[in-house]
């Protein structure tokens, strides 16, 4: 009886121990499973876990925000562990936080500045822009407003340097009523770029506001009011705005705001939208290299569907040869 209680405890003493013995791979199947031959199975989980994770940061342009908002919302879904964070600070506020370090990538509603990029020297900051689409800066005025058929350059500038206070003051045949001017303020890049090409670097004197969306809904509220935005704002509220045709000063006849003049640079106020990326960040930072990538791989429908116009199949193959030799 001893003896076959002993046996008993024997044999359960050997059990745990081979248990034990092969413990490894029993509790932990994933070891198991990126076995291979040369340890290429464990290689690849690793390179795959890589690309799947990480952070990427970026600010800038609330002009270019909606398509890069679409072409995030499509990247988190294929890549749900990379944490992708969009701020929209307006294009000058987002340089400032690139050129402080604290962004992989900044949007922009124009070219950059002369300032910026010496900033961006002395922060040790090199970079590398991608246009990812056209833009057509959109004046609108009123629904209600049936006696503005275009307007020159040289009108928007007496409406936006404050010497116009009336329509009248625009044109002669325009009616004795006030003129209420809109425009987005000093952190957008559309400010600039109005600034820029239509006043000749002249002061804008209008109701400046941050907000976009603000704008638009002025102009639509106002019966005598005029404002200035990106393509996309005035598509999506085009049944309560009226677009108002430009005659820039290389235009004989005032010309429509609509895909194909901003495509072809036609239209007096296209402009390209841009995407400034970090090198440092393409170098060592694989999710934003993936990010970028997907960016450049989606962004023609993502601003179609946006309400800007894509750029070529030529131009589009130009960003990404600028892309690719970063691998």
């Amino acid at each position: 009886m001893k003896k076959s209680i002993f046996m008993a405890a024997l044999l359960m003493s050997l059990v745990f121990i081979l248990a034990a013995c092969g413990g490894g791979n029993a509790s932990d199947p994933s070891e198991e499973s990126t076995e291979g031959s040369n340890g290429e199975g464990s290689e690849a989980s690793a390179d795959a876990e890589g690309a799947a994770s990480g952070s990427v940061t970026g600010d800038g342009s609330s002009t270019v925000a909606p398509i890069l908002e679409l072409i995030n919302e499509d990247f988190n879904a294929e890549y749900p562990d990379v944490q992708v964070s969009i701020g929209v600070s307006g294009t000058g506020g987002g340089f400032e936080k690139f050129i402080a370090g604290e962004t992989d990538f900044q949007n922009a509603s124009r070219e950059i500045k002369e300032e910026e990029v010496s900033a961006l020297e002395e922060a040790g900051i090199d970079f590398t822009e991608f246009k990812v689409a056209n833009d057509g800066l959109t004046v609108a005025v009123n629904t209600e407003n049936d006696f503005v058929d275009y307007l020159t350059f040289e009108e928007l500038q007496t409406i936006y340097n404050g010497e116009a206070e009336t329509w009248s003051d625009v044109r002669d045949e325009f009616p004795d009523e006030e003129i209420t001017a809109y425009a987005p303020d000093q952190s957008h890049g559309t400010h600039d770029f109005f600034k820029e090409a239509v006043m000749e670097d002249g002061d804008i004197t209008a109701e400046l506001n941050q907000d976009t969306n603000v704008i638009s809904q002025s102009v639509t509220s106002d019966a005598n009011s005029i404002g200035f935005f990106g393509y996309n704002f005035y598509m999506v509220n085009q049944d309560n705005l009226k677009g108002v045709p430009v005659q820039g000063p290389d235009n004989e006849e005032p010309v429509e705001v609509k895909e194909e003049t901003v495509m072809s640079y036609e239209y007096p106020l296209a402009r390209p939208l841009f995407v400034y990326a970090k090198n440092e960040s393409l170098e060592n930072n694989e999710s934003f290299m993936q990010f970028m990538e997907f960016t450049l791989n989606n962004a023609s429908s993502a601003a179609e569907e946006a309400g800007y116009v894509a750029l070529t199949e030529d131009e589009m193959q130009e960003q990404k040869d600028k892309l690719e030799a970063f691998k």
